[in-house]
């Protein structure tokens, strides 16, 4: 097997090569005036699995290197190609929302699945798409982050209460609080833009005596859990704690959620990030070790 590094994927695939007990290599790649980009692996594929390593956001940047690796890898007769995206892009637009959009999540899924042979992620954003193989054609495995969430708060938060801050998050939350043994609700959210959102307490179940858990797959610009935290201090619920599995957020929303009175930012370590806190990489190499070893017939 040889791990290979996407852009911004040296620290991942570091960790998935020590676990795998493998070749670790970086990608190389240059930039031409012109803007096209040149890809270059600097390690023998012949016959080896080959497993690209590297977090989607950003997407646009890092999908075509994606792509010409992978293409590369099997012209020069890797047995398979796989990917190891903790955080996989263009997962909400999974529906044409206003006439005439494209449905990126299904182009996505046809793009990246002409060129692999597998994938794994972690927690995608599946709503109205409830598996992967919906629009995926490849072996895929999803790898939960709800266990090591609650194994952080069982470690760290005596007393926690778990809230989603919309609708969406139900799913994690509702695991995480069964694994955790803790009281959770969720928020009812309306959305005003890109920026402006409003929530309320859709239950009129409280827990002040616990600590407040904001628990959601992404925190993005930050605005939904910025809304939140008002919320519950204005109810006298106490400051709470916010937990992401993806960080898509900036310096900024971080700064915002602590002055509104969050008392700490974490998140799982899907997206390189300060925050990072909940390490997913053992996780991540069991599933590559099982999708290698189903495809291990297969011939470049």
């Amino acid at each position: 097997m040889l791990v290979l590094a996407l852009p911004g994927g040296e620290q991942l695939a570091a960790g998935l090569a020590s676990r795998l007990r493998c070749d670790c290599a970086s990608l190389q790649l240059h930039q031409f005036p012109d803007g096209e980009t040149g890809v270059r692996i600097d390690a023998p594929v012949k016959g080896r699995c080959v497993v690209l390593a590297g977090s989607l956001d950003q997407p646009d940047g890092k999908t075509l290197p994606l792509i010409f690796a992978a293409d590369a890898a099997r012209e020069l007769g890797a047995r398979q190609v796989g990917l190891v995206a903790p955080y996989l892009a263009y997962m909400r637009q999974d529906k044409r929302f206003k006439p005439g959009e494209a449905v990126t999540s299904r182009s996505y899924a046809r793009l990246l699945s002409a060129s692999l042979d597998f994938l794994v992620t972690v927690d995608p954003h599946l709503h109205r798409i409830h598996s992967l193989d919906e629009v995926y054609s490849i072996r895929t495995q999803v790898i939960p982050a709800a266990p090591l969430i609650a194994r952080w708060l069982r470690s760290h938060v005596p007393a926690p209460w778990l809230i989603g801050p919309d609708q969406e998050s139900e799913q994690w939350v509702s695991e995480v609080a069964g694994l955790a043994g803790a009281p959770w609700t969720v928020l009812a959210k309306t959305r005003r833009g890109d920026r402006e959102v409003g929530v309320r307490l859709a239950s009129r179940e409280r827990w002040p005596e616990r600590t407040p858990v904001l628990l959601d797959d992404i925190i993005s610009t930050g605005q939904t859990m910025l809304a939140a935290t008002r919320l519950l201090k204005k109810a006298g619920l106490g400051a709470p704690l916010c937990i992401g599995v993806h960080a898509l957020f900036n310096a900024e929303a971080q700064r915002q959620l602590l002055e509104a009175g969050v008392t700490r930012v974490l998140t799982c370590d899907t997206i390189t990030h300060p925050s990072n806190a909940i390490r997913m990489a053992p996780l991540l190499a069991r599933a590559v070790r099982q999708l290698s070893a189903a495809g291990k017939d297969a011939k470049p």
